[in-house]
């Protein structure tokens, strides 16, 4: 199949990537960074999903938003880019899955406050694409996930206390690895046929803990 990957070229987006690349789909990765995948199934397209050139591709079978910033315009990238990129690949016959790279902070709202309505504006829209796509027999899902071991958590995983504190905040005492949430991605867009408009939150327990006081 024909996989598009925004963000492939770090963290969640590069894992995924990757993951579908080792079995066996041809995915193009549309990144600002340069390009850091060498496989013969893969092409890279260096582009803002915000204000970039976006290319012309044809029959995009799985689309995979996974691209965005923190603290750094977020609601105009995490979603108008995302919505952007949406509105020109999915809406096609070829389409078969739609899959947006959430947060866990969606449901919680315990982050920074744009990025917070950023990935909120995100889960909405999400259900909103998943309505537009049932009539290609299309779903279109999110992910939600809470710590996950990625450079862009590098300064948290890097410090023995902070690291040691945000473990303690979850029920299960670990973060999730990128490799993990492109199991959940390649579960959600190749394997799922049923479920749509639901977002998954993979926080390891974060949400749900909490201390009873008798």
């Amino acid at each position: 199949m024909k996989i598009i990957v925004t963000g492939a070229s770090n963290g969640i987006g590069q894992a995924i990537a990757k993951l579908f690349l080792e079995k066996g789909h041809e995915v193009i990765g549309l990144d600002r960074e340069k390009e850091t995948i060498e496989h013969p199934q893969y092409k890279h397209i260096k582009t803002d999903i915000f204000q970039g050139e976006l290319p012309e591709i044809k029959d995009c079978e799985i689309l995979i938003n996974n691209a965005g910033v923190q603290n750094e315009n977020d609601i105009d990238v995490n979603l108008k880019g995302t919505m952007r990129i949406t509105e020109k690949y999915a809406f096609q016959s070829k389409i078969k899955s739609v899959l947006f790279i959430a947060s866990a902070s969606a449901q919680t709202g315990a982050e920074f406050p744009e990025y917070v309505a950023s990935k909120g504006g995100m889960v909405a829209y999400m259900k909103n694409v998943a309505m537009r796509l049932a009539k290609y027999s299309a779903t279109s899902n999110s992910l939600s996930p809470g710590g996950v071991i990625t450079d862009l958590n590098k300064h948290i995983i890097e410090s023995t206390e902070l690291y040691e504190k945000v473990l303690k905040e979850t029920l299960l005492n670990r973060w999730a690895s990128a490799k993990e949430i492109a199991e959940w991605a390649y579960f959600v867009t190749v394997i799922n046929r049923s479920m749509t408009a639901q977002d998954i939150l993979i926080d390891n327990g974060e949400a749900a803990k909490f201390n009873f006081i008798w």
